[in-house]
């Protein structure tokens, strides 16, 4: 009994931690959404956004690579060790090191990037010179935004200091005032960009710009409070001393295997946009638009739990306290199951209505409303799998293994490839998104095998009767979201927004009511299982 005392907290304060994520990371996704619809009213999906879309994917293909990717998957763990290890001291010495390392290097990055811009555009996706309007547009919005690299680079660190500090709030939040930014820029500068005779288009890298600012600047107060706020070395002796600290070594050994690992993901996505360029024109906004609905239960369910597990995976593995890590990755799998797959069902059988409701207006037309329909259907077959990574994958950060993730990626990568070959001449774009969701299924199976093989993970007892359960509740759920699909013409209503949104909203809503109804009636008590 007094080891169920701990274990009890720590799961509470997990649940706590997940949902405060979980609501700012909904608040983000929210305000991603009003960014994308306004995108998708006022440009539709034409060569232009395709070009704003590579223009935006190149920085944030860096950004994953360095910063929030490979840096962050080495970062946290050696952070929390540290901490557990050597207490608070000794681990601000080593924020200071790894933060002189990271500035300087994304500062060259930075430079580097604004004068290679053409070659990089090309390189992601040769296809836009199929309209040479679109290329140039393209490789001008690349070197706009390329310097945001630096600023969420920085961020990244911040972030990954203030979670291993349990302070979650700050770096769940801050991704809404790049939206938010980027709204205003939509709403204000491009009708007077239009008026000067600019495209109006140039208002998106302005407000990216702007938002990185303002990301970092809300990082500082917290770190400030806590007195972790990174000190800077501009000397340099003091850059050179930064480089040979234990800490910023230990880092870069274990980036080099997760930047293969993150980089076999940006590969993917590399070869998926240059191919989607080289489709019809506005292939590659299709797809934009298609993975912001789908982002948004792989960001509140699975980063937030993601965000929240790996420090306190780390810290359990540190300490060597093996059950505890078992118990909380074991929650963190059920939650996925009990969350991811009802939403998955929605995408594959109610993505018409979500893309109808939330694009069809403006320049946005019938037909980009089916080409984004075909491929959130293709990323949805995939949601269960995005989002049980996001908990799988942590299990090996935590005990500093990314070499295991890696070499499951780089086979995922290629078997990824083989399924374009197969679906891209049959189903065009639709077929990369399907790609995607087939190689994320294979992924997620393949981490969690590895897990149960070596023995990290091993199942609390009653999986069984929770999986039956979750899956009549989901079919349920799949019956009604069907039949509400084909009842209503989604796309002939567009005329009627306001009707058609209150139709969306009774559905969600008695959708809810019926899943979490059935859960219910079939003896599962929600509060007493995310508590147990």
């Amino acid at each position: 009994m007094a080891r169920r005392g701990p274990l009890h907290s720590t799961t509470v304060s997990l649940l706590r931690s997940a949902s405060v994520v979980s609501i700012f990371t909904l608040a983000s996704r929210v305000t991603g959404l009003v960014r994308e619809l306004l995108m998708a009213s006022m440009f539709g999906a034409s060569a232009l956004t395709d070009a704003f879309n590579v223009a935006f994917r190149i920085p944030n293909l860096f950004r994953r690579l360095f910063a929030e990717g490979a840096f962050s998957q080495a970062f946290v763990p050696v952070l929390a060790a540290s901490r557990a290890q050597h207490g608070d001291a000794a681990t601000r010495e080593a924020i200071d090191s790894v933060a002189t390392a990271l500035a300087w290097s994304v500062l060259v990055l930075s430079i580097l990037g604004v004068l290679t811009s053409p070659w990089l555009v090309w390189a992601l996706a040769s296809g836009l010179q199929q309209d040479a309007r679109g290329y140039d547009a393209a490789v001008n919005m690349t070197r706009w935004m390329f310097p945001y690299i630096a600023f969420m680079s920085m961020v990244a660190l911040s972030a990954g200091i203030l979670n291993t500090w349990k302070r979650f709030a700050v770096p769940a939040a801050t991704p809404v005032l790049l939206n938010v930014s980027v709204i205003a820029a939509t709403w204000f500068l491009s009708p007077w960009l239009a008026k000067q005779g600019v495209e109006a288009i140039y208002a998106l890298p302005v407000g990216v710009m702007v938002g990185g600012v303002l990301q970092l600047a809300v990082q500082i107060p917290a770190l400030a409070r806590l007195g972790l706020l990174p000190r800077l070395g501009l000397r340099p002796t003091v850059v050179r001393k930064a480089w040979t600290n234990p800490a910023t070594l230990n880092i870069l050994r274990l980036m080099g295997p997760a930047l293969l690992g993150v980089g076999v993901a940006q590969i993917s996505l590399l070869i998926n946009t240059q191919i989607a360029s080289h489709l019809t024109p506005g292939s590659v906004s299709w797809l934009t638009y298609a993975d912001r609905l789908m982002e948004f239960p792989t960001a509140i369910l699975g980063v937030a739990l993601g965000v929240v597990l790996m420090p306190q995976l780390a810290a359990a593995k540190a300490t060597g306290d093996g059950e505890r890590y078992a118990e909380m990755l074991d929650w963190g799998l059920r939650l996925v199951l009990l969350l991811a797959l009802p939403c998955a069902a929605a995408l594959l059988v109610f993505s018409q209505p979500l893309v109808s409701v939330l694009y069809h207006y403006g320049a946005f037309t019938d037909r980009d409303v089916q080409q984004t329909t075909l491929a959130l259907t293709g990323y949805g077959v995939g949601l269960l799998g995005l989002v049980a990574i996001k908990v799988l994958a942590p299990g090996y950060y935590a005990s500093q293994d990314i070499r295991t993730p890696v070499r499951i990626a780089v086979v995922v990568l290629v078997l990824t490839q083989v399924f374009n070959v197969l679906l891209v001449p049959h189903l065009a774009h639709a077929g990369l998104a399907l790609s995607i969701g087939l190689g994320a299924l294979v992924n997620a199976l393949w981490l969690l095998v590895g897990l149960l093989r070596r023995g990290s993970y091993k199942p609390q007892p009653g999986w069984w009767r929770f999986g039956l359960q979750v899956l009549l509740a989901t079919s349920l759920l799949t019956a009604l979201l069907w039949f509400a699909a084909n009842y209503l013409p989604w796309v002939a209503m567009r005329q009627e927004a306001w009707l058609r949104i209150g139709w969306m909203m009774a559905i969600l809503t008695g959708s809810a009511l019926l899943y979490f109804g059935a859960l219910w009636a079939m003896g599962l008590r929600l509060k007493a299982f995310l508590k147990r």
